[in-house]
Parts: C-alpha cells; structure tokens; sequence
C-alpha cells in the first residue's frame, strides 16, 4: 500500500479539496427569482428555518445544498486522487 505518511498526506488534500469544493459550491449556487442566491444558513438547513411565505424557496435551498455538496464531493474526489498520484511518486 503506502506508508503513513502518504496516507496523511492523501487525507489531508482529500479534506482540502473537499472544502474547497464546499466553498466553489456555494460561491456558484443558483438565484432564486427577485431575491437572488439564498444566504448559507437558509442553504445549509435546506430551508429548514424557512417560516410563512418565505417557504416557497424551500425547493431553491435544497437545490443549492446539493449543488454544494455534489461540488464537494468532487473536490474531495479530485483531492484523494492528488494525493495518492503524489504518494506515487
């Protein structure tokens, strides 16, 4: 396999990346209509603490939470793959 070393290293940019993603995610989350993208704490509970009329944006959080979370996975993919291309090495 590899050595501890290269398995910390593998991790770490795996964390990273998925941060990174994290972060590429919510930066590129869709507009709602007239209000534009949601804040992170509507994105980041889906919609959860959304109360009367503000409800109907529910659908848009839970959209922009999985486009940030699917933007994170990649990352953390592309990290862990980095990091075991350089543990290679």
């Amino acid at each position: 396999m590899g050595s501890k070393k290269s398995n910390g290293l593998t991790i770490k940019l795996g964390i990273v990346g998925f941060l990174g993603g994290g972060v590429i995610g919510f930066l590129y989350r869709p507009s709602a209509f007239i209000i534009g993208q949601l804040p992170f704490d509507v994105v980041i509970t889906r919609g959860a603490n959304l109360k009367g009329i503000d409800q109907v944006l529910i659908p848009m959080a839970r959209s922009s939470f999985n486009n940030m979370m699917t933007i994170a996975v990649l990352g953390a993919v592309i990290g862990i793959v980095a990091g075991l291309l350089i543990a290679r090495k």
